[in-house]
């Protein structure tokens, strides 16, 4: 029988969505062990002075299966 965790983590690009959610996957399976999947819980950008978006961001949940 396995046993998983869910953490939440945010992660951002200057580039897009899809760079954001593959730089915060990326990053989650550096410190966490057997990561089985990733769920976009929320995106968001932040947009310039200029009206131009900046940033993109999104809020995920990531599940990671427990030894």
């Amino acid at each position: 029988m396995s046993v998983a965790r869910v953490t939440e983590i945010k992660s951002s690009s200057t580039k897009s969505f899809d760079d954001a959610i593959n730089t915060g996957v990326q990053r989650a399976t550096e410190t966490l062990k057997n990561v089985r999947g990733a769920w976009v819980q929320d995106q968001e950008v932040l947009v310039g002075d200029d009206g131009q978006i900046t940033e993109y961001r999104v809020l995920m949940k990531v599940t990671f299966v427990l030894k």
